[in-house]
């Protein structure tokens, strides 16, 4: 799915041994004299004055482009040097989108008194690459001439072999990420359960270390997943519930993540309003998301066994459909009233985690477009996170700085417990109306046992409706990036 990306290369060399048709600049903010002496005293004289001209200080938001006969020069504003790592996902991406209005096939980004900063080429090089994704498989014209490489130089760069390694681990991360916001963005038509499975093991094809097990309708109901079936029960697609392991010998940690896979949600018979189900086929980005997560694992070689899990339905309100008032007994002896079958992701999720945890992992990390209470709280830059063990959590909220994909834990207040309460039922799969990311979150809690858990209501961020620095508007892939820097974390790396 998708073009493929520009390629990556590194240069330990000087601007005037750079052949491409547009350079990258980034700027510290105040410091323009020093960033563009290397261009030579007659060219860095005259940018300095049409900097001056133009208010061009280096601020985060500042672009300034200089054109030659031989090249375009874009001098990008990095703000001041106590910035946050993402900054240089936010140079890279700027470069791109410059690079892409200029037609420029050929780029590279000078970073010469950047350097040995680590962060500088890996965050320059998702950077440039996540703004150049598009989505066009059903558009009859396509836009222009993509860009096809981009050269990273520095005189200070490590030798191209020792970076070679490294602009490899952010291709894979990268591709990772394109194919989390390809499986969103496909039509709920096309995304379908059993579209989700077959892409699984397409994963799984030619991966020595990846290995794909899809459960179809008879396997579910031997295994107990009543909330997966009762959810399924109002469409004529048949749900799936799918497996994707990356194993090793000996691996440092057993880590298991799980992600709604709710590939088209209208509510049920709770219906949504016509408006709310425009995007609901991103209700299924958790699910993209771990499995890529997985995917990229494999890819960077981590000595770390990983499992997604993923239920996958559509929830739909056929004839058959749940009704509010209706039981699940699940496999862990719990009942659940269904009070409003909108709330359907908990009622999947629930299954996924009690078969997550027959395991035992070191960790669960689970990863749903779970609640609009979660938006409304923290918008779409940022996802709730939950836990039940704060040193999984901490884990957590340093990828997500590290990834520049932002986190906010919020708190399982037990008092709030008492709203899941039902009257027939050990819990009803709504609260009262208030805090309701939080009794989602607590009523997931319910079917984890013994192990340590956190849980990523990522509604916010997963989708956009407008333009973003990293992505045009529609799905993000987020959560990809942060589960990948939390399993390097874990392995070590």
């Amino acid at each position: 799915m998708g073009a493929p990306l520009p390629s990556l290369r590194s240069l330990r060399a000087g601007v005037d041994k750079l052949s491409s048709d547009l350079v990258l600049l980034p700027v510290t903010e105040g410091r323009i004299a020093s960033a563009v002496r290397p261009l030579g005293r007659a060219m860095s004289s005259l940018i300095e004055r049409r900097a001056r001209a133009a208010n061009f200080v280096g601020r985060g938001d500042d672009l300034l482009l200089h054109q030659t006969d031989r090249r375009s020069i874009a001098l990008i504003g990095l703000g001041n040097s106590d910035g946050t790592a993402d900054r240089w996902v936010r140079v890279g991406a700027r470069g791109r989108r410059e690079a892409e209005r200029l037609g420029a096939r050929r780029v590279a980004a000078y970073v010469g008194e950047q350097v040995p900063d680590h962060d500088v080429a890996p965050g320059l090089a998702v950077g440039f690459l996540l703004a150049g994704y598009r989505f066009e498989h059903y558009r009859s014209e396509q836009r222009g001439p993509r860009v096809e490489s981009l050269t990273v130089a520095g005189e200070q760069l490590p030798p191209p072999a020792a970076m070679r390694p490294i602009l490899e681990d952010v291709a894979s991360i990268a591709q990772g990420v394109f194919g989390a916001r390809d499986l969103v963005n496909e039509p709920p038509s096309v995304a379908t359960p059993r579209f989700l499975a077959e892409y699984t093991h397409r994963l799984a094809e030619g991966v020595p270390t990846l290995s794909a097990e899809v459960w179809e309708p008879k396997r579910i109901a031997r295994e107990g997943l009543n909330g997966l079936l009762a959810v399924a029960r109002g469409t004529h697609e048949e749900p799936r519930f799918i497996i994707l392991r990356h194993t090793v010998e000996h691996p440092r940690r057993r880590i298991a993540l799980v992600g709604k896979g709710i590939t088209f949600d209208s509510g049920g018979l709770s219906l949504k309003p016509a408006k709310s189900m425009e995007t609901m086929k991103y209700d299924m980005a958790g699910g993209a998301a771990v499995l890529h997560a997985v995917s990229v694992a494999a890819a960077l070689a981590l000595p770390l066994e990983v499992t997604a899990y993923v239920p996958a339905t559509e929830n739909l309100p056929g004839g058959s459909a749940q009704k509010p008032g209706d039981v699940i007994r699940y496999v862990n002896g719990k009942t659940v009233e269904v009070i409003n079958t909108d709330a359907e992701g908990r009622l999947v999720l629930a299954d996924a985690l009690v078969v997550a945890s027959r395991n035992t992992p070191d960790a669960i990390v689970d990863l749903a477009t779970l609640t609009g209470a979660a938006r409304v709280a923290l918008g779409g830059l940022y996802a709730c996170l939950f836990g039940n063990d704060q040193a999984l959590v901490d884990e957590l909220l340093a990828a997500g700085r590290a990834a520049g994909e932002h986190l906010w834990q919020l708190p399982l207040v037990r008092e709030y417990r008492e709203e899941l309460r039902s009257g027939i039922a050990d819990l009803k799969n709504t609260g009262g109306g208030d805090a309701g990311a939080i009794t989602a979150a607590l009523f997931l809690g319910e079917f984890v046992t013994g192990v340590p858990w956190a849980h990523l209501d990522i509604a916010g961020p997963a989708f956009g409706d407008k333009d973003g620095p990293l992505a045009p508007r529609g799905a993000t892939g987020y959560g990809v990036r942060l589960l990948v820097e939390y399993l390097r974390a874990a392995a070590g790396r």
